[in-house]
């Protein structure tokens, strides 16, 4: 499956690079029984939502992502 980017101003004081997810190798996030899929690209972590895989991608850094999975296993998040 091809995959396509589209190119978005960046926001002001993002401060993550323009990460080029093309060849990223994209993992479902819940063992294929959810929506989300993950991608480890250049030390960050990438998420979408596989079914609209055109869709912006969210992108964490490694403290972010921690935050993130913990704040979910404490229910901060409904994931589902």
């Amino acid at each position: 499956m091809a995959e396509s980017t589209t190119q978005h101003k960046p926001l002001t004081g993002w401060d993550k690079p323009e990460l080029d997810l093309s060849g990223a190798e994209w993992q479902s996030g819940s063992r294929g029984l959810g929506d989300v899929q993950i991608a480890f690209v250049e030390g960050f972590i990438a998420m979408r939502n596989s079914g609209r895989p055109e869709s912006p991608s969210l992108i964490f850094t490694p403290a972010e992502w921690g935050a993130f999975v913990s704040g979910a296993r404490e229910g901060e998040f409904d994931l589902t």
